[in-house]
């Protein structure tokens, strides 16, 4: 039996090492971790060294490479939950991600303070190269900490103003005061809106937008039809349940995201309420269920495959240059998808 042979014999019974590749691909350990470290080898020493690792089926010790080499390829994205939007963007971004050689590891936390601080915890032991988040204000101090640890940081969806970090977000008010306008050039006024939750800066760009189409037209909409959905599906449900057993009810409703559309389409249906004919609606987020709706929703649709590859940009440069940490804010402009849930008022 060779010698090769041997050491692969030996490593069936123990973890293959960098010496077993090197041993068994017939060159120097310094050419084996030249190459498990992305320096140039000549191209017979590559294939050698590939067809050693398949064979042995050796495995990095990514910790022991962190530590070394101050790299884990691995990016942190923290979100609250992997609903339709967010699922989107984990999708992209680790698309996008791998393209430079790096995975992308999730961590849900359901808007839970104390689970934030747990997962920046998670993310920090695990020297990930950057972390992607949905800002959170309430856990501003916690993020800045890491932050000043050298952690790079990289917002989308939400703000939290203040902090050294680059951002990429959405036009969430323009986008917003495009899909109010597109209602109020056919004709309606009593224009209702349920809003996302406040504390959120995209609850606040968002309604904010609504209430930009207005001024533009030197018009304030009705107060009694700004209503909070919280984000919520069954808040989606109950304000519009409450909107449209009004004495005046609206003749036209802009949601704020998906879910909250998703509980008003529920109680429209309970309620024999057609749409348009009874009813316009638009939403804010453009997610399959809203196309394959009867009728089918006009809706923003964020760019979220546009939205990961600036980041993963953005997350290339810093760890390129971490000098030239934060402080970058990338606006992207949304579309507006026109189907058959509005129509003009006569």
């Amino acid at each position: 039996m060779t010698s090769r042979a041997n050491a692969q014999n030996q490593v069936r019974k123990r973890p293959a090492t960098i010496v077993d590749v090197a041993e068994v691909a017939g060159v120097a350990i310094g050419t084996v971790s030249r190459h498990l470290n992305g320096q140039p080898v000549r191209a017979s020493n590559r294939d050698q060294i590939e067809r050693a690792i398949a064979a042995l089926g050796y495995r990095r010790n990514s910790t022991a490479v962190a530590m070394k080499t101050n790299t884990s390829r691995i990016v942190g994205f923290l979100v609250p939950a992997l609903g339709e939007f967010h699922a989107a963007m984990l999708e992209q971004l680790s698309r996008q991600m791998r393209l430079s050689g790096r995975a992308v590891l999730s961590f849900c936390h359901n808007t839970q303070p104390a689970t934030i601080r747990e997962g920046l915890e998670f993310f920090a032991a695990h020297r990930v190269d950057a972390l992607v988040m949905d800002g959170e204000e309430s856990i501003r101090h916690e993020v800045l900490r890491h932050i000043d640890e050298g952690l790079v940081v990289v917002l989308y969806d939400n703000d939290i103003p203040g902090l050294p970090v680059d951002r990429v977000f959405v036009d969430n008010r323009k986008a917003s005061a495009r899909a109010v306008n597109h209602l109020l050039e056919l004709g309606h006024e009593r224009i209702a809106t349920i809003h996302g939750s406040q504390r959120d800066s995209a609850g606040r760009e968002r309604l904010a937008g609504y209430h930009d189409a207005f001024a533009a037209r030197g018009l304030t909409p009705d107060p009694i039809l700004v209503m909070d959905g919280q984000w919520a599906e069954i808040r989606g449900y109950e304000r519009m349940r409450e909107l449209l057993t009004l004495a005046n009810p609206p003749t036209a409703v802009f949601c704020a995201n998906y879910n909250m559309t998703l509980g008003g389409l529920a109680y429209l249906h309970e309620a024999g309420i057609q749409i348009p004919r009874d009813l316009s609606l638009v939403s804010f987020d453009d997610v399959p269920a809203l196309r394959l709706h009867n009728p089918a929703i006009t809706a923003v649709g964020q760019p979220i495959a546009e939205v990961a590859e600036a980041i993963a940009h953005i997350v290339d440069a810093r760890l390129a240059d971490p000098s030239a940490m934060g402080r970058h804010e990338q606006r992207i402009d949304c579309g507006i998808t026109l189907r058959d849930s509005t129509r003009r008022l006569k």
